[in-house]
C-alpha cells in the first residue's frame, strides 16, 4: 500500500485527543510548489495551507526538503514552478514584501557574537524599523521573555545556548510579524530548553501567530497542531499527530531480542516487514500483517542465531509512522 494509502493527506478529524485547530481564513496558501536546483528536484510539487494561529510542522529526513520550503516560503528562494502567498503577498512576485511581514529563525540563531545582548537587540530593532518608545518597549519585552534582563551587556558568544535560542526567537519577533518560519530551531539545544521554547511558540500562537517550524525531534512534532510529512522533496502525510498514528494502518511489533542492531539487519528486507527501527533496546517492526510478521521474526531470528526475549503488539508511535512513510516513500536521501 503507498504512504497515501497508509496515512491520508487530510486535514484535522476533529477527535477529542487531538490539539485545537484555529478555525480561521488560511494566511499561508501553497499550490504545486517545486524547487529545482539543475536536474536535481528538491521540493517536488507541494500544496498546503495554514490557518492563522496554527502551529504548522515541518518532519522528515535530511535532504526532505523542509528547509528549502520554508526558504521559499519567506521569500529567500525563488520558486521553479507552483505558487505560494504569505500573508496574502505572493513570494515569486514580491519576496521583500513578504521579508517585511514575517519573522524567520533559522537553527543558526542569526545572532552576532561579538555583540552585546542588547546590541543585538538594537541591532534588529534598526532592520525592523522600530524607534523610539515602541523600540524600547520591545527591546524590554524580548530581555524579559529571553531571561537575560541582568545579561544584557554580556557579548552574545558568552551566553548558554538555550539563552541563544530564546534570545534569537526575540530578535526574530522584535516587530511582532503574523507568520513566524523556525527553520530547526531548537537542533543541539537540551530537552529542558527545547520544552520551554515550545511553551513560547504555543503562547505566540494564542495570540494568533501563525507558526511554521521543521524539526527532526518526534516528541517536538507532537506539539504541533498537524503535520506535514515530506521524504524526497514530497509531501507524504499531512494532518494531526493523533490522526496520523491512528491512520497508520499496519500493524506494530515490539521486539526484544539479544543483539539489537544484528536482529534488525536481519529481519530488513523480509517480505513481511515494512520498516524496523531502532527504539532504546527494543526493536519496532511494522509489517503487513500481524500474525505473518511474528512469524518472520521468530524464523529470520532463529536463522540468525539471534535470541528471541520477547514479541508483542504495540499501538504505533509518531516515531513509528514516520519510519514506515519514509520506507514506503523511497527511503531517506543517503548523502
Amino acid at each position: 500500500m503507498s504512504a497515501g494509502g497508509r496515512v491520508a493527506a487530510a486535514g484535522a478529524t476533529g477527535a477529542a485527543d487531538e490539539p485545537s485547530l484555529p478555525r480561521r481564513s488560511p494566511t499561508v496558501v501553497v499550490e504545486e510548489l517545486t524547487r529545482r536546483f539543475g536536474a536535481f528536484t528538491a521540493v517536488d510539487h507541494v500544496s498546503f495551507e495554514v490557518a492563522r494561529g496554527e502551529v504548522f510542522g515541518f518532519l522528515g529526513p535530511n535532504g526532505a526538503g523542509k528547509t528549502t520550503t520554508i526558504k521559499m516560503l519567506a521569500g529567500l528562494l525563488t520558486p521553479s514552478e507552483g505558487e505560494a502567498r504569505v500573508a496574502g503577498i505572493d513570494v515569486a512576485r514580491e519576496p521583500e514584501r513578504v521579508k517585511q511581514r514575517i519573522g524567520y529563525m533559522s537553527q543558526l540563531f542569526s545572532l552576532y557574537g561579538d555583540l552585546t545582548v542588547a546590541e543585538n537587540i538594537g541591532f534588529f530593532g534598526g532592520l525592523y524599523g522600530l524607534r523610539g518608545a515602541e523600540r524600547e518597549r520591545r527591546r524590554a519585552w524580548v530581555l524579559e521573555m529571553s531571561g537575560l534582563v541582568d545579561q544584557r551587556d554580556r557579548l552574545v558568544r558568552e551566553l548558554p545556548l538555550g539563552y541563544k535560542q530564546r534570545l534569537a526567537l526575540g530578535c526574530a519577533i522584535l516587530h511582532q510579524p503574523p507568520i513566524l518560519f523556525l527553520d530547526e530551531p531548537t537542533s543541539g539545544v537540551d530537552p529542558l530548553s527545547r520544552r520551554s521554547f515550545w511553551d513560547l511558540i504555543h503562547s505566540l500562537a494564542e495570540q494568533g501567530t501563525t507558526v511554521l517550524v521543521s524539526t527532526h525531534y518526534m516528541e517536538e512534532a507532537e506539539y504541533c497542531h498537524r503535520l506535514a510529512l515530506m521524504n524526497r522533496g514530497k509531501l507524504v502525510a499531512l494532518d494531526t499527530p493523533p490522526a496520523l498514528k491512528r491512520k497508520l494502518g499496519a500493524p506494530i511489533l515490539e521486539v526484544r531480542a539479544g543483539a539489537g542492531p544484528d536482529a534488525l539487519e536481519a529481519l530488513q528486507g523480509d517480505p513481511a516487514v515494512v520498516a524496523v527501527g531502532l527504539f532504546g533496546r527494543a526493536l519496532h517492526v511494522t509489517t503487513t500483517d500481524a500474525a505473518a510478521g511474528e512469524r518472520a521474526v521468530r524464523e529470520r531470528l532463529a536463522a540468525a542465531n539471534i535470541p528471541l526475549e520477547g514479541i508483542r503488539p504495540i499501538p504505533p508511535s509518531l516515531e513509528d509512522v514516520f519510519v514506515a512513510l519514509v520506507a514506503e516513500s523511497g527511503g531517506a536521501v543517503v548523502s
